[in-house]
């Protein structure tokens, strides 16, 4: 899971949003939800959603139709309970982190491909260890059951080692990159901003991101089952402006930089920063995603590895049921 006080923090949102050629959707309003109805939706800090500020602020869930509460959590982890509670409606979060409430008996339907992870997410190392190899019997600090931990994981296959190779040191992923910065660790898994944080220790660098692993961590507009299947012309409401919004992100480049950058608690020309390493997917990368296939850009393909992963690794207790978990219906009718 994304967690803490800028849990997955904006990064490249604007710049990744500027490669969309989504210009054309700027029209794709939907048929009104209807005044009367009102939603709550989660969201904390990641560059694949904090473009919702941009959308409330604009005005643009009014236009189209549907009332939003926009709840920012600062620790990421609260909105994962907030949605598996029935706290809110509807929130933003990751293919493996709904998995693992799936497995626990959630009802979610995920509606939406915000992005992929591209490199914001990374294991980052002291001088000395330059591969994930030579982890073995090294202290690493990651927050247990985020999406870094799950990085990790994944590296340490690919290294042919696991967890019992290493010593794990749990703590938030802040605490984490601190205590990495101060020599307290020999290497940490975090995300943006936290990596700058954990690079700034003298002779530091990456030895695994997310752009290794394609794919493996997709993020998400996450709703309750229920609604879904109750009051589907909210859910397409909101669909339909979150494309509308990176259009207009995409037309007020600097604007929307100010608004975001604000929301994240960063400079612009940090927010700038992290470019490359978060990838805002546009209505046809939405609809490949959510195309049944066997490739790393299929969701369907994606959630089996992490589901095994999950469940291998002892952080999914039961395997989630993956049917009717992807629910591509909102996308497709969304008019370009």
């Amino acid at each position: 899971m994304r967690s803490r006080p800028l849990t997955r923090l904006l990064t490249a949102v604007l710049c990744a949003v500027g490669m969309l050629g989504v210009a054309g959707l700027s029209g794709c309003s939907s048929s009104p939800a209807g005044s009367s109805t009102k939603i709550t939706v989660g969201f904390s800090a990641w560059p694949g959603w904090i473009p919702w500020q941009v959308a409330q602020e604009q005005g643009l869930f009014k236009k189209n139709g549907i009332e939003v509460d926009l709840k920012w959590f600062d620790s990421y982890t609260d909105s994962i309970n907030a949605l598996n509670s029935g706290a809110i409606d509807a929130n933003c979060q990751t293919l493996n982190d709904t998995l693992s409430s799936v497995s626990g008996g959630a009802k979610q339907t995920i509606v939406l491909v915000n992005d992929n992870s591209t490199g914001n997410d990374k294991i980052i190392a002291r001088e000395g260890i330059s591969s994930v190899g030579d982890l073995k019997g090294k202290k690493v600090a990651v927050e247990q059951g985020t999406v870094d931990h799950y990085l990790l994981l994944l590296a340490l296959a690919e290294a042919k080692l696991t967890e019992k190779d290493i010593e794990l040191t749990p703590m938030t992923t802040d605490a984490a990159a601190n205590a990495f910065l101060t020599g307290k660790v020999d290497a940490v898994g975090a995300f943006a901003p936290f990596t700058t944080t954990a690079l700034g220790r003298p002779g530091s660098r990456a030895i695994a991101t997310s752009a290794e692993f394609p794919g493996a961590i997709p993020d998400h507009l996450v709703f309750k089952a229920e609604i879904v299947k109750n009051n589907p012309q909210v859910v397409q409401a909101m669909v339909n402006t979150w494309f509308e919004t990176t259009a207009w992100i995409k037309a007020n480049r600097s604007q929307a930089m100010d608004i975001m950058s604000k929301r994240g608690g960063v400079s612009v020309k940090d927010y700038e920063a992290y470019d490359s390493g978060t990838s805002i997917f546009t209505r046809k990368q939405n609809l490949d995603a959510f195309t049944p296939g066997t490739t790393p850009q299929h969701l369907n393909h994606q959630a089996r590895l992490a589901s095994e992963f999950l469940t291998n690794t002892g952080l999914a207790k039961n395997p989630p049921n993956l049917d009717g978990l992807f629910d591509d219906t909102f996308v497709k009718a969304v008019k370009e």
